[in-house]
């Protein structure tokens, strides 16, 4: 099927490649995988999302390369263990998950794509790992230069729902039945969207259902509740420069993106230090995976 063609097919589809593997505690890891031959590229969603982030990438780059896109423990279709969430669920927890599953495929390196707490996870490989890592395409990135600047008033007001999810009740409440996963999924996904034409009713709806799924709202919160937001990263953080990424590194940035700022851009080279380049998406929100497919698959492109 081609590109346009996939728009219409069910995320549950067998035509979206899906397979599993074991993820590090030997539960099951959801991925979907399109190209031949061993991946080169993996792709990272962000929240709230899970593969089906890529929906627009994966058909664009499999004419080119093989990639797999994969839902983080917790997300989609992986196992979402009622843990306790510091151990199961943070960055370190979710890199070994990627890592196990690369070992699976047999890959020794590859391009990681990632976005949101997606990027956050592929630093964190970056760094625990480097050898495994060829190079970075990342968006809507979450990375040390962003400093204090999540804990500013105007900031926290977009990050209300990071304060939300620490209450214990907040995955009974979103998830308390399909109408309300479909209520608190809109905000996020009228306001954090720029470019509108991106987000199809078929395509939010297919989106809300995933997320109804029992144990699916827990499961995505729990990146929060183990201190995964960026405001709380914020408070964490000390005066500390990071150790750089010398990995080869684009940056797709949407303009419009409510949450991460385009003006926070302006640390990343103390962060990665072979930056290739920071490309600025007009009229582009957050969901730059979705929302700007093209440049994704370009910065791809170039990277390999």
């Amino acid at each position: 099927m081609n590109t346009d063609q996939m728009f219409d097919v069910p995320v549950q589809d067998a035509a979206w490649g899906h397979a599993t593997a074991s993820d590090a505690d030997g539960l099951e890891l959801h991925y979907v995988r399109w190209g031949q031959g061993t991946p080169r590229v993996l792709l990272l969603h962000g929240w709230p999302g899970f593969w089906y982030d890529w929906r627009r990438v994966l058909p664009r780059l499999a004419q080119f390369t093989s990639v797999i896109a994969m839902d983080l423990r917790g997300f989609g279709f992986s196992a979402k263990p009622d843990w306790p969430v510091h151990a199961a669920y943070s960055p370190e927890a979710q890199a070994k998950n990627v890592l196990t599953l690369l070992d699976q495929l047999n890959v020794e390196s590859i391009v990681l794509g990632g976005y949101d707490i997606g990027s956050r996870v592929a630093q964190m490989i970056a760094r625990m790992t480097p050898e495994r890592v060829h190079a970075l395409v990342l968006s809507a990135p979450v990375y040390p230069g962003f400093g204090t600047r999540p804990l500013e008033p105007e900031a926290q007001r977009e990050r209300w729902y990071q304060h939300f999810h620490m209450v214990p009740q907040a995955d009974q409440l979103i998830g308390h039945d399909q109408e309300t996963v479909r209520l608190y999924l809109s905000h996020f996904y009228n306001h954090w969207v720029g470019n509108k034409q991106a987000l199809r009713p078929y395509e939010f709806e297919e989106i809300v259902k995933t997320y109804a799924q029992p144990e699916a709202a827990r499961g995505s919160i729990a990146w929060y509740r183990a201190g995964g937001g960026s405001g709380q990263v914020a408070l964490a953080s000390g005066n500390i420069p990071p150790v750089p990424i010398t990995h080869p590194t684009m940056i797709l940035w949407g303009e419009t993106d409510p949450i991460a700022p385009p003006a926070w851009a302006d640390r990343l080279g103390d962060t990665f230090s072979h930056l290739l380049g920071v490309q600025f998406l007009p009229d582009i929100g957050h969901f730059v995976p979705f929302e700007a497919p093209e440049a994704v698959v370009e910065a791809i492109r170039t990277i390999l």
